[in-house]
């Protein structure tokens, strides 16, 4: 199983925001939680990063701040306490006269409907990173697309930030990794339950119970249900339903395939249990979900606050 490509397929399904913050003097903001995943890059300058609970750490040019689950947070000029910091004002801002003392480039996916994935909740809340340009400098090269793009209003521009921020994200959780191997991801320390979990998301289109799970498994119905559990954080078949819905999310978005097609590739037998579920989990009906119009008009990194 490809940790990075379940971490980015859990998040694809909101919506795509970025923005360039400039600011000079002293400076400030702080964001809220929200649901989905978020990152800003220090493109210039440098300040201070600031959660809740944790001493602030300081950022400078290239460092990255990656909140897998939208923790909350805050950006300073310097030390202070969280409560402190002013809300994040969203939305597009006029660039500055002359050069700013701090350039950031920030980006998100939001989820209006739907969970994260226990993939990304697994990742701690906020992750400081210096990533080392020198050994990877297409992280450079994605920054400046990425910039260029939130600064603009070219055409394209929904479609391109979506590839833009999926590839910043997976080069910074690459790289992440490099470093914290052991921690997060889909796999369990048992690897009986890891045959089962590569099995569910290599074919979540199978007609799978518990009962096929644990034969799969080779253990009892109530033996493998008790390990899964644990281990999982959630039961066999509420786990393959959110696997299920994650990819049909992905598929109503990126693709114009039918309703009734969808929901055979994820494993439902008809159109309208498919649009059950789906309007269970996320509030919605596949439909509504598909044909929304995406929101691109800032990077709400900060969730539903601001304006």
């Amino acid at each position: 199983m490809d940790m990075i490509s379940e971490l980015i397929g859990a998040v694809r399904i909101g919506h795509a925001d970025g923005r360039l913050i400039q600011r000079s003097g002293a400076w400030g903001m702080r964001y809220p939680a929200f649901v989905g995943s978020g990152f800003h890059i220090v493109v210039r300058g440098g300040g201070w990063l600031i959660t809740a609970d944790g001493p602030a750490v300081e950022l400078e040019a290239g460092h990255v701040v990656l909140t897998p689950s939208g923790a909350e947070h805050g950006l300073s000029h310097a030390p202070c306490s969280l409560s402190d910091l002013p809300l994040g004002v969203m939305g597009a801002e006029p660039p500055l006269a002359g050069t700013a003392d701090v350039e950031l480039v920030c980006g998100a996916y939001r989820l209006d409907h739907g969970s994260l994935g226990r993939h990304l909740t697994g990742l701690p809340d906020v992750i400081p990173m210096a990533p080392d340009h020198e050994r990877h400098p297409e992280m450079w090269s994605l920054i400046g697309l990425l910039g260029a793009d939130v600064s603009g209003a070219e055409p394209g521009g929904p479609a391109s930030r979506r590839a833009l921020l999926d590839l910043v994200l997976v080069h910074v959780l690459r790289r992440w990794l490099e470093q914290n191997r052991a921690v997060g991801g889909p796999e369990t320390a048992d690897p009986v339950i890891n045959a089962v979990l590569r099995e569910i998301h290599e074919h979540p289109q199978r007609p799978w119970t518990v009962q096929r799970l644990s034969r799969t498994a080779g253990l009892s119905r109530s033996a493998f249900t008790r390990r899964f559990t644990t281990l999982v954080g959630r039961p066999p078949m509420a786990y393959l339903t959110d696997v299920r819905l994650e990819h049909a999310g992905r598929l109503l978005r990126e693709t114009r395939s039918p309703l009734a097609t969808i929901a055979s590739e994820i494993g439902y037998s008809t159109e309208f249990a498919f649009a059950t579920a789906f309007r269970r989990a996320y509030g919605i009906s596949p439909g509504r979900f598909r044909h929304r119009s995406p929101d691109v008009s800032g990077c709400d990194i900060a969730g539903t606050s601001g304006p």
